[in-house]
């Protein structure tokens, strides 16, 4: 049977290549600041979502709004199809 790695309790940023524990403040931030660059850096299609079909209709209607309106992408894709 294989090891078992222990479940992470608090977000992890990375600084200078290692990680280390972070707020779940600072965690978003550092995401909201990274999708931020990217779309700035090269468009707003070079960021995508894949939503899940076992999550409801309004969350995934809630993630494709987002993503087109707040990054300006429309690449979002689920596996509603399997």
């Amino acid at each position: 049977m294989a090891k078992r790695l222990p479940r992470l309790t608090k977000p992890l940023v990375r600084d200078n290549g290692a990680l280390r524990e972070a707020s779940w403040d600072e965690a978003l931030d550092r995401a909201a600041a990274g999708l931020a660059a990217a779309r700035d850096r090269r468009g707003g299609s070079s960021v995508g979502v894949f939503s899940c079909s076992k999550t409801t209709n309004e969350l995934n209607y809630f993630a494709q709004k987002v993503l087109r309106s707040a990054i300006g992408s429309n690449n979002i894709d689920s596996c509603n199809r399997t």
